[in-house]
């Protein structure tokens, strides 16, 4: 008998006709929107136009799909070019598998070039969006849920997670018609939802509170997501490759975490290089941060 615990769904995918809803592709979609609404509200703060953040997303969200899920297929081949893989199973993001890294890398990449057409500030434009990426992993991370994936080690505590034993989409039923159920788990995917939306708020109080220079929210994102992201990956029990017995993840969450020191420290440098012109601030994020984002779009 399953003792208290939460439930997750038997059902994973909403057949309308010929049409297939997949959720996790649902709180994927959710999560952009989310992002894009508080990055424009967030910009428009800082003196950016109307619609600016959509004309960037245009960009960036194509780019970090295709980045997220290159960077899964790379440090997971076995699904797909392993023995008893589909190489076309790897085209089928609804299955799940978009690595949080590469989507960032490559939506930066994408953001970045966007910036550049736009004639948008990338600093401010990256500084605006990084509370709002939080958000939207917070919310993509429920269609794990939705899949029945992305789970720690058993537990009997009364948030452990119900997973039934999944497979094209549906839970896999017995003899009598039941969902088969796996056993109860720690819900590592509820977990990293947590984590972000607390660093969500902590990027945003961090903004408001100290003056910061253009880029040092950037710096605190992509460092202070790896911190979380490390715990939660030695709770996870899933499949993954290893380097010298850490699994990939780790190593990369490290080397992302020394990757935005670099950013806070190097941003906070620039701000403070002396400028030419008797009229120039030394500090570009305070007063006329939002007068350089309002001339420039």
């Amino acid at each position: 008998m399953i003792p208290t615990s939460l439930p997750s769904p038997t059902v994973g995918v909403l057949q309308i006709g010929p049409l297939a809803i997949h959720a996790y592709a649902l709180c994927i979609l959710i999560g952009i929107a989310a992002a894009v609404a508080i990055a424009q509200r967030r910009l428009a703060d800082r003196g950016g136009r109307e619609g600016a953040v959509l004309d960037v997303a245009l960009w960036a969200v194509p780019f970090g799909i295709i980045g997220g899920r290159l960077y899964h297929v790379i440090t997971t081949p076995q699904p797909y070019f392993g023995e008893g893989g589909n190489p076309l199973d790897a085209l089928k993001i609804w299955n799940g598998g978009l690595g949080i890294w590469g989507a960032i890398a490559m939506g930066a990449l994408g953001a970045y070039i966007a910036c550049r057409r736009y004639d948008i500030p990338f600093l401010a434009l990256a500084d605006s969006a990084a509370p709002g990426i939080a958000v939207a992993q917070a919310i993509g991370r429920w269609g794990n849920w939705f899949n029945n994936e992305i789970y720690g080690e058993p537990t009997d505590l009364p948030w452990g997670l119900v997973i039934h034993q999944f497979s094209g989409g549906r839970a896999v039923l017995d003899a009598e018609g039941q969902p088969i159920v796996l056993g109860t788990f720690h819900p590592t995917f509820l977990y990293e939802s947590i984590f972000c939306l607390l660093l969500a708020i902590a990027l945003l109080l961090l903004d408001r509170y100290r003056d910061l220079a253009p880029g040092q929210v950037l710096g605190a994102y992509v460092a202070g997501y790896p911190l979380g992201r490390i715990i939660l990956e030695t709770m996870r029990t899933d499949h993954a490759n290893e380097i010298l017995g850490l699994r990939v993840n780790i190593w990369t969450s490290v080397l992302v975490f020394i990757l935005g020191l670099a950013i806070w420290v190097y941003c906070g440098r620039r701000a403070k290089r002396p400028t030419s012109g008797p009229t120039t601030p030394s500090h570009p994020a305070s007063v006329s941060d939002s007068e350089k984002v309002a001339t420039t779009t």
